[in-house]
């Protein structure tokens, strides 16, 4: 069964809503037979990438907020996370265009790595106050997950990926996606948002007794009786 996650770099909630489903999945017996799709999705495609400024300070002015208020609303923001094992420091963090990291999570998914650099980049993000649009930082980044550097210097430098990326979103505006995260499992259920934990089990449960209606496994009964093999035994 297939989970497809939609959901950015830069978003709180994501990375709250990752941790969410890792705990239903760690919780679900058939958690071996779950596979993760990471999907891109940009909340700001026209952000320019800023490393002068914090991402409080960019709240604040776009939202026409005080520095108190915006410190005050972020730290509702900081608490959940915090719930959820995370640490993030608004402080630190660095506004970034997110469309190269998607890209370089789309390289490392041709190795099967994209959920590792899913959650470095998350990292990197949140807790560390990299630029995650920064082509050093990136190539650093995705070196420690075991990709090439010379390799992911030449994907930045072109144009690899892009229509990767444009595809994630236009399949996105196709369900009607319209905040992230968003959860597609096995493309018949549907979660918006870093919802209660109850939720990703109970809707994890749902998905599966469909999937598994659908794709039946064999009870064996009995131990194995006198046959003929395919290579003529018998």
């Amino acid at each position: 069964m297939k989970i497809e996650i939609w959901s950015d770099v830069v978003c709180p909630f994501c990375y709250i809503g990752k941790r969410k489903i890792e705990k239903a999945l760690d919780k679900f017996p058939n958690k071996d037979q779950v596979e993760i799709e990471w999907k891109s999705f940009q909340l700001n495609p026209d952000q320019q990438t800023n490393p002068a400024i914090s991402t409080l300070e960019h709240l604040a002015q776009s939202k026409g907020w005080s520095m108190e208020q915006t410190r005050e609303i972020t730290s509702n923001v900081v608490n959940m996370a915090a719930a959820q094992g995370l640490e993030f420091d608004f402080d630190k963090a660095v506004v970034a265009n997110t469309r190269n990291a998607h890209r370089l999570i789309h390289m490392a998914k041709e190795s099967g790595k994209d959920g590792e650099m899913k959650e470095r980049l998350l990292r990197a993000y949140f807790s560390e106050g990299k630029n995650v649009d920064d082509f050093a930082t990136l190539i650093s980044i995705g070196a420690e997950i075991g990709l090439v550097e010379v390799e992911i210097a030449a994907m930045l430098e072109s144009d690899k990926f892009e229509q990767a990326v444009d595809q994630d979103i236009y399949e996105s505006r196709q369900i009607g996606v319209r905040g992230v995260p968003f959860f597609v499992l096995d493309r018949k259920f549907g979660i918006s948002g870093a919802q209660d934990d109850s939720v990703f089990d109970q809707t994890l449960a749902k998905a599966w007794a469909a999937y598994a209606k659908e794709n039946p496994t064999l009870i064996m009964e009995g131990s194995d009786g006198e046959s003929c093999e395919v290579d003529g035994n018998c």
